[in-house]
């Protein structure tokens, strides 16, 4: 949707550093899409004169969570961020962390974000949470007024942040990754209006 709302012009590529997820949005939306998961095994010799080439056509890189990241992969997406007139740098989330199991977090997008921001110096465009660009979207496509609307979820810097910046009210739950010890540490500066421990406490709410 946000490359469709800038006009991203057809005949440009898009290289992904993420999931087959994000290859099949890019595909329904009409978009030409290049590594994901076809780069995941992909690797890198270092030696004398060694080139690396790229699609100069590359107009922008999506970055999101990818457990297959690799050398090659961010090179890839390196040299056509740095090399690319113009070429778009875009960010689904920050997330740091992400609960990937139930017994452990595990590094999230924010990670793989961070590594081409490193090797870039450029910082990306990022249209998941808190970003307000999904929801200004929204607004525009179901005419829905935020005071209307409840953000739930479970991170305080995303979620929580988001349905603050989009003048939404906002319920934290804590069944993933904010804990209520981090929700009242003396440090955090993200209140919700309200918290429970879990999603399924709202069917109280509903009565019989």
């Amino acid at each position: 949707m946000y490359l469709k709302s800038i006009q991203f012009p057809p005949n440009k590529k898009v290289y992904v550093i993420g999931g087959e997820g994000i290859v099949e949005e890019l595909h329904l939306a009409g978009f030409t899409s290049l590594g994901g998961p076809e780069d995941a095994n992909k690797k890198i010799e270092l030696k004398q004169n060694l080139f690396f080439h790229h699609d100069k056509t590359v107009g922008a890189v999506v970055v999101g969570l990818d457990q297959y990241i690799n050398f090659y992969k961010l090179q890839y997406a390196t040299l056509c961020i740095r090399e690319n007139p113009g070429c778009l740098f875009i960010a689904t989330n920050r997330d740091a962390v992400g609960h990937m199991t139930d017994l452990q977090e595990w590094p999230g997008a924010g990670c793989m974000v961070a590594a081409v921001c490193g090797t870039t110096q450029k910082e990306p465009v990022v249209v998941g949470k808190p970003s307000t660009f999904m929801m200004d979207f929204l607004l525009k496509k179901f005419n829905v007024d935020t005071s209307r609307m409840c953000m739930v979820g479970d991170r305080l810097d995303t979620d929580i942040l988001f349905g603050q910046s989009a003048g939404c009210k906002t319920l934290l739950v804590l069944s993933g990754v904010t804990t209520l010890p981090a929700l009242q540490d003396s440090a955090n500066n993200i209140v919700p209006d309200y918290y429970t421990d879990k999603v399924s406490d709202l069917l109280q709410l509903l009565g019989p």
